[in-house]
């Protein structure tokens, strides 16, 4: 990740649209740059994208450090450091981000609910579902890192401040702990060692307290929080007892289908995923399907997660769905 601060000053904002391809504030270098970015992210799709961040880094040597905002649809920007090797793939306009979740959550533009963004990261998810093409919702975005956290308290302000943007790691209980790892999408609590950044620990439960969200409220809960899944879980009894549907990423190297097996196994919930076979999310009684879908040890494959007849009438009613735009 570039160490650009969000708010260092430039002539002009360099900027993309990812529904024109146009792009603005960019002299040659920049434009050649954005089309070899462009062109690695068409080649290595073949791949899933294996490769691009590599190359990226390599451009990264031959860029300005200077944010790119990009704009995700009319009333939504996202701002990144430019050759940034995990978003720059949102330069590519065939590219989609998660794909089954941008399925999901435009199916539910009209559910009345409040996303609480665990691991947001630079707010990317809180950015759209707060977005009027999917629903205007309210959003809490929850990201320890302090050089994220910039990030995203930077796409909070340049989207009017429509989401609420909160500095802690999710777990079990309340504390603290050590953050570590190299690369800004992947940063973890786990491992216990006192290296890293240490940040504060809060509970999904303690959230809504803290937060003041009224327990008979509807939410979805987002959960990318690389390793901590369970402890999260743990942490949100009250809260995913009740009107809630909740989201966990399955990375595709972890064969064991931990999350989902913790799921079935130990919590009441009903588990759907996003099957290619039949355009839907079908729901999981056993991980076998899992074996099938999870194709690429590189991906990151989501789960949904509940206990609410009203978001498991929701989820089953969505699709077929297709890839294609």
């Amino acid at each position: 990740m570039n160490s650009i601060a969000p708010e260092h000053s430039f002539n002009s904002v360099l900027t993309f649209d990812r529904a024109t391809g146009e792009v603005a504030g960019a002299g040659a270098r920049e434009r050649l740059l954005i089309g070899a970015m462009q062109a690695g992210a068409a080649i290595s799709s073949a791949w899933y994208f294996r490769g691009f961040a590599a190359g990226c880094q390599g451009l990264r040597t031959l860029s300005a450090e200077q944010p790119i905002e990009v704009r995700l649809n009319e009333d939504a920007i996202f701002s990144f450091p430019f050759c940034d090797g995990y978003w720059s793939l949102l330069l590519f306009s065939r590219y989609r981000y998660e794909f089954d979740i941008e399925m999901f959550f435009k199916g539910i533009a009209d559910a009345d609910y409040t996303l609480i963004d665990g691991g947001a990261n630079f707010g990317y998810w809180s950015v759209l579902t707060s977005s009027r093409p999917y629903g205007s919702h309210h959003s809490i975005a929850i990201e320890p890192s302090s050089a994220n956290f910039t990030w995203l308290s930077r796409n909070a302000s340049r989207n009017g401040g429509r989401f609420a943007p909160v500095k802690a790691a999710i777990g079990a209980t309340e504390g603290v702990a050590h953050l570590s790892g190299r690369k800004h999408e992947a940063l973890s609590i786990v491992g216990g060692s006192d290296a890293g950044e240490e940040v504060p620990v809060i509970t999904l439960d303690s959230l809504m307290e803290r937060m003041k969200l009224d327990p008979k409220g509807r939410y979805v809960a987002k959960l990318d929080v690389e390793g901590v899944e369970i402890a999260a879980i743990a942490g949100g009894e009250k809260l995913l007892s009740g009107d809630c549907v909740m989201i966990c990423e399955e990375h595709g190297n972890d064969r064991n289908h931990t999350i989902s097996r913790h799921i079935l196994d130990h919590t009441p919930f009903k588990l759907f995923c996003y099957d290619p076979a039949t355009g839907r999310f079908e729901q999981l009684t056993d991980v076998s399907p899992l074996d099938r879908i999870k194709r690429a040890v590189n991906y990151g494959y989501n789960v949904l997660a509940t206990a609410s007849p009203y978001w498991e009438e929701r989820i089953r009613a969505l699709g077929p769905f297709s890839r294609e735009r």
